[in-house]
């Protein structure tokens, strides 16, 4: 556990404390290699790469980074969809677990998936990593 994860979800809203802490659970369960820390000033889990986000808004907890689940699990997720990978948990019902599982899950194997491939390649996956200068543009 992260000590400034559990300073986050300290100083959330009383009413989302259980949210979040069902959120962090189900992740840290579905991922336990997974690296928790912080980033972009919300909960956040790596394993291979960025994994998954979550964080507290006004009525609601958010789940960001859904990558292939959103079209994997169109229909579990309608209801919480919003943006292009957010689906948003309303603070007054209960967290899906088994959905968020799924989602965790598809994550690490995605992950996973573009690891070896990069590692196929000889660890560069795409020009900006490939270790070269980028070329620099004239300045006006």
């Amino acid at each position: 556990m992260n000590a400034e994860v559990d300073a986050y979800i300290a100083a959330a809203p009383a009413k989302a404390r259980p949210r979040l802490r069902e959120l962090r659970r189900v992740i840290l369960a579905t991922a336990p290699e997974a690296k928790e820390s912080v980033s972009y000033r919300m909960p956040y889990y790596a394993l291979n790469g960025r994994l998954i986000y979550f964080s507290v808004m006004r009525d609601w907890v958010g789940l960001y980074m859904l990558g292939g689940a959103k079209k994997k699990y169109a229909k579990e997720l309608a209801p919480y969809l919003s943006g292009v990978s957010t689906a948003r948990f309303p603070l007054d019902e209960p967290i899906p677990a088994s959905l968020v599982r799924k989602i965790v899950k598809l994550r690490i194997a995605e992950n996973e998936a573009r690891s070896a491939s990069s590692r196929a390649a000889g660890g560069r996956s795409s020009p900006r990593t490939s270790g070269r200068a980028r070329p620099t543009r004239a300045r006006r």
